[in-house]
């Protein structure tokens, strides 16, 4: 069976992934996947007939998400009194005892809970988009009409709302949303632009209701768990999307991307913008999002210019399928110019020179 060796070394990749990123509980958790696999043990039972492909489809992180809900929900105390919320000195040598013994024991819901893919919506990605959307507002002295696409619990529509701080620059926000990271490219221009956001607009396949606090729960689950900063800055960040009424339609984004741009504003720039949402519609549905938006920047008038801007895996603008590395790009109609900006990682712990 392919998940014999496929299984086992997706959660071995992610581990490393995991650790680099800054999480060696997670890491360690992984590790314990395929070790417990390779043994015939739970995770064995419970992925070894896994019917697609285990990297794409992040099955180590359903797992770690499933169990990091168990503590979250109060379904499993044990555990979470083990977990780094609950103890500063946490190990992963008495956590995963724990952990297995708990999916041992309830692996029907645990089957049914990986079924869903993980979803974080990390706001440290708006501040790889930041020098794109001051730079947007800085050239059009116009209203902006945003539309994002695969916005999960629509978090990132808040951008402009944050503030901002890196070793070598800064920005004020008007919440107590604050986004850090390691900046090593040039400062970004036009940092006391005034974005003028006229409009807000998002789709997902499946969003999150964040009034639901089941839902709310579910995507804070997948915030790795010896992320302090990262989890207070999520609930900082789901609180202001309750505040200021953020919503997110359910909706293909081929389709509803089609609908907007049909009835966009002939007076305004239109933003189409997402990050690391292209790592999942078919690849077929890739090319007709981006053509669909080429044939509309060709339509675009000074009056009402449309302005594309994404993070997404370099794989994308033909760099290697391998890498996790991610580019912030910029294009804007009329004219059709683009350029990257800056990279980074999936968590955006430092921005790179593009």
């Amino acid at each position: 069976m392919l998940g014999e060796t496929a299984v086992p070394a997706h959660f071995r990749e992610q581990a490393d992934w995991c650790r680099t990123l800054g999480s060696p509980l997670t890491a360690d958790l992984c590790l314990a996947f395929a070790d417990d696999f390779e043994a015939g043990g739970i995770i064995a039972s419970l992925t070894s007939d896994w019917p697609t492909n285990p990297r794409k489809d992040a099955l180590a992180l359903r797992l770690a998400g499933a169990l990091h809900y168990a503590v979250l929900s109060g379904k499993a105390p044990e555990l979470g009194r083990e977990y780094p919320a609950q103890r500063a000195d946490w190990s992963s040598a008495r956590i995963w005892p724990h952990a297995r013994a708990w999916l041992a024991a309830n692996d029907g819901w645990v089957r049914q809970f990986i079924q869903s893919p993980p979803q974080t919506n990390e706001t440290r990605r708006c501040i790889a988009l930041l020098p794109g959307f001051l730079e947007l507002a800085a050239c059009h002295d116009m209203p902006m009409h945003l539309l994002e696409l695969g916005a999960s619990a629509g978090l990132n529509q808040n951008w402009d709302r944050y503030g901002y701080e890196t070793q070598s620059w800064s920005r004020a926000g008007s919440s107590d949303v604050v986004i850090r990271t390691d900046w090593q490219t040039d400062v970004p221009g036009h940092l006391d632009a005034s974005p003028a956001v006229a409009s807000r607009a998002a789709c997902d396949l499946s969003p999150f209701d964040l009034s639901d606090p089941k839902q709310a729960l579910r995507l804070k689950c997948y915030t790795w768990a010896d992320q302090a900063e990262r989890l207070e800055r999520l609930d900082a960040a789901m609180r202001l999307a309750q505040e200021t009424g953020i919503k997110v339609e359910k909706a293909d984004a081929l389709e509803w991307l089609g609908q907007k741009l049909e009835q966009r504003p002939q007076q305004g720039l239109t933003v189409i913008y997402h990050s690391v949402f292209l790592i999942y519609p078919p690849r077929e549905v890739i090319g007709s999002i981006m053509s669909m938006i080429a044939d509309a920047g060709a339509s675009a008038t000074e009056a009402a210019p449309i302005a594309w801007l994404c993070y997404e895996s370099e794989a994308l603008f033909g760099g290697d399928r391998q890498s996790p590395k991610m580019l912030t790009r910029l294009q804007t109609w009329p004219g059709g110019e683009a350029r990257i900006l800056n990279s980074s990682n999936g968590h955006v712990t430092r921005v790179d020179p593009g």
